[in-house]
């Protein structure tokens, strides 16, 4: 009996190590992204002539349109305020020469859908990103201090990522390739307290892509969830960039660079790295009031002085 301990424990051991072994080696190619595989410059072109981009008016959308337009792709930028899409279409027109289509919609309702969906009509859509997103409240707090949009917060947050991913996706797949990237929020990933409402949001985006890989990876077909921390945008009130804190054309541009590395990415090195630190920490540290007042104002205070500030 005590020789057969040895052996399981060494076998569950060596079992432990190899996982160990496997997630550094996964890990490292966040390093090294082109020595783990190189995308051809046609990559992106090669799923489709347009990418399509919601909530792309500024932030990480408008981003995503620039360096999607880049790598050759025909640009459909579809957002809230005509005023935007005018000016972000016209500057990727004149910088790279592509065409950029523009579709005036708010995400916050729900009776958008049969427009886009024939405005899209004839269009080879190659790479779909899923953007829109909102915030009940831009600085943390409690779920009864919020203020009561949960409505247009799901509209926004949920049912706009659903309703786009089934209009591309039924056109992506008799051909047999597509890249579907879904916004999410590192929030996602964990029970996020002072962000509630964002974070179940989040979460539905994430498990809603990971499931969805699933589904039609053997269709050729890549969706992918993405979950960053900070980006500096209008969302987190154009928070100062540091080496945790990307800019969302720093963003945009590293996150592409990973869209073969499976069902989720954080986006960025400093961001992965970031998620295996926060992973250390164990939930019930959150669950602390005085952990939670301490989180509130240093966000808080932080967002107040970046706003002041612009």
């Amino acid at each position: 009996m005590g020789e057969f301990q040895q052996q399981l424990l060494a076998l569950l051991g060596s079992i432990v190590c190899l996982v160990f072994v496997v997630k550094c080696i996964r890990f490292l190619r966040y390093f090294f992204p082109r020595l783990w595989t190189t995308l051809p410059r046609s990559f992106f072109q090669s799923m489709g002539d347009w990418a399509v981009i919601t909530g792309s008016g500024d932030g990480i959308g408008r981003a995503y349109a620039f360096e999607l337009a880049k790598r050759g792709l025909n640009i459909v930028l579809i957002s809230r305020t005509l005023e935007k899409l005018q000016k972000v279409a016209s500057e990727i027109e004149q910088t790279t020469g592509k065409k950029v289509k523009t579709i005036q919609a708010d995400f916050t309702k729900k009776n958008i859908y049969d427009d886009i969906e024939e405005s899209l009509q004839g269009l080879e859509i190659g790479v779909l990103v899923n953007n829109v997103g909102t915030l009940p409240d831009r600085l943390p707090c409690r779920f009864l201090n919020m203020p009561d949009k949960d409505q247009d917060l799901l509209n926004c947050n949920i049912l706009s990522l659903t309703k786009m991913t089934r209009i591309i996706l039924k056109q992506m797949v008799p051909r047999q390739k597509g890249i579907v990237l879904n916004l999410s929020s590192a929030v996602g990933t964990f029970p996020c307290p002072l962000f509630a409402i964002y974070s179940a949001s989040k979460a539905f985006v994430y498990t809603f892509s990971r499931a969805l890989q699933m589904e039609y990876k053997a269709k050729g077909m890549i969706i992918q969830a993405v979950t960053p921390f900070a980006v500096s945008t209008p969302m987190t009130m154009w928070m100062k960039p540091s080496l945790f804190t990307k800019t969302a054309e720093e963003f945009a541009r590293e996150s592409l660079e990973y869209v073969t590395f499976g069902a989720e990415t954080f986006g960025c090195l400093a961001h992965e790295i970031l998620a295996r630190f926060m992973q250390c920490i164990p939930l019930w540290v959150f669950e602390s009031d005085r952990v939670q007042e301490r989180l509130k104002d240093r966000i808080s205070g932080s967002m107040m002085k970046c706003l002041k500030s612009t």
